[in-house]
């Protein structure tokens, strides 16, 4: 079997999380983020209306890791992103980062909210 390296291009894939950070594109980040495909933000609330609702034309899909356990996300936020045409995945954050680095891998207009495990 051949494996071959990923190739992002611009886009930062997600290289490892643990307690209270992930890293990202070889650098540090604490607590929860926002991960578009263009940076990455710090989020001080995972469901942050106003910056998620910004991103509305500039993705398709938003996936929310809920850190080391799945829990759901306010109803009024789900219907508000999907009102606007966008998708909303909800998982464990662990899944959120595989989800994230396979998607942008295949060049999708994906962001991420993502609370630290």
């Amino acid at each position: 079997m051949r494996f071959s390296q990923v190739d992002f291009g611009d886009v930062q894939p997600i290289d490892g999380y643990g307690p209270g950070f992930f890293r990202i594109g070889g650098t540090v980040y604490e607590g929860a983020v926002l991960l578009t495909t263009t940076g990455v933000e710090p989020l001080e609330e995972l469901e942050d209306r106003t910056r998620i609702m910004a991103l509305v034309g500039e993705i398709d899909v938003i996936l929310f890791g809920t850190g080391a356990e799945i829990a759901n996300i306010d109803a009024g936020l789900r219907d508000e992103i999907e009102a606007a045409g966008l998708g909303a995945e909800v998982m464990n954050t662990p899944a959120a980062c595989r989800t994230w680095n396979v998607l942008a891998a295949e060049g999708r207009r994906v962001a991420m909210a993502a609370l630290a495990v």
